[in-house]
């Protein structure tokens, strides 16, 4: 959907969430890994696992969407021959993923876009994955539409995103730990709480994973599936771009 077509609502929360992560750039990493305890590392191998015959293509393009700082990047890219390249649209997430894909040497194109209107022709990756990146756009049904237009047909889709835990008294200590703990800890390190309230917000009002597997389907993907990660706190969705 053209930019001009977006509503009034959707194209604030866009350059609100946009200002939010420019805000904690600098410590995002830091706080990623010290919040979750270092999970997300072993969640984006989980990830790249689901990718490993598409990397091992040396044809192959893969986009990495919503990349932030490039760890998902650098985690495909890695002994892969098949080209990794990242988008994102905060730019100062972007300059660091520059920094640590230079660090370690590896050729990642990092570009600033827009996941709603993404600048990339129809069909032009053999695969696309977005981690903790779908529920910060303005309109999730919209994000998929768009990343099916520009992935293959028969290309694979992996969505890597907090979840909802299925197992009752689990839920339970994981949102007080979500929604009371984790927003104190991230603005005591970032001075920038509202983000960190912002983030058991956005779970709050993201479909959980059933709901979730059945708008993959409704805008034209097959094949899908999800794993729940570390007991629901995540899921990995997959499917293929239909016909």
């Amino acid at each position: 959907m053209p930019a001009a077509e977006r509503t009034q609502n959707e194209i604030d929360h866009s350059r609100a969430v946009r200002k939010m992560f420019s805000c904690i750039a600098s410590r995002y990493d830091l706080l990623n890994h010290l919040l979750s305890v270092n999970i997300d590392k072993s969640w984006r191998r989980r990830v790249r696992q689901a990718f490993l015959e598409i990397l091992e293509n040396e044809n192959a393009i893969v986009l990495d969407l919503a990349c932030g700082t490039g760890d998902l990047s650098i985690e495909l890219q890695t002994n892969a021959k098949a080209q990794v390249v990242g988008a994102d649209f905060c730019r100062p997430m972007l300059d660091l993923a520059r920094s640590k894909t230079a660090h370690r040497s590896l050729s990642v194109p990092f570009v600033e876009a827009d996941a709603l209107q993404l600048g990339f022709a129809d069909e032009s990756f053999d695969a696309v994955t977005i981690a903790f990146g779908l529920r910060n756009l303005a309109n999730f049904r919209d994000g998929l539409a768009e990343i099916r237009r520009v992935l293959k047909t028969g290309g694979k889709l992996v969505v890597l995103e907090f979840s909802t835990p299925p197992i009752p008294g689990f839920k339970k200590v994981f949102n007080i730990y979500f929604t009371q703990v984790l927003p104190r800890i991230g603005g005591l390190f970032s001075g920038e709480r509202s983000a960190y309230e912002y983030l058991p917000d956005s779970v709050l009002r993201f479909p959980n994973q059933k709901a979730l597997a059945g708008l993959l389907c409704e805008t034209g993907f097959e094949n899908v599936e999800f794993k729940n990660l570390t007991g629901g706190i995540a899921a990995i969705h997959s499917g293929t771009k239909s016909p």
